[in-house]
């Protein structure tokens, strides 16, 4: 009696570890809102939403990865931007649409 094909597989993975230590693609998630757009007047409208890529090192600097005007992601002072909290469905349609 032949084992189910099942019995057969490798239990091994085909995906390498060196996979899951790449850094994650740039994901542009969060959302703020223009406050202050002094310098910046073609490159941002105040009040409008944005879309901010995460950058850790950006933010050690007091700065933000924000996809502008232009649709590319700069870096802007964070005292620019003020966080905006939505609930899950209307974030999920404005970030659809952006």
């Amino acid at each position: 009696m032949k084992p189910p094909a099942s019995a057969r597989k490798s239990s091994r993975s085909s995906v390498s570890s060196k996979a899951s230590a790449r850094a994650p693609a740039k994901e542009a998630g969060r959302l703020v809102i223009c406050v202050r757009n002094e310098g910046y007047e073609a490159s941002l409208e105040l009040r409008k939403i944005y879309r901010v890529v995460d950058d850790a090192e950006a933010e050690a600097h007091r700065l933000l990865r924000v996809i502008d005007e232009s649709g590319d992601d700069y870096l802007y002072p964070s005292a620019s931007f003020l966080p905006v909290v939505l609930p899950s469905a209307t974030k999920r349609a404005v970030l659809a649409v952006a």
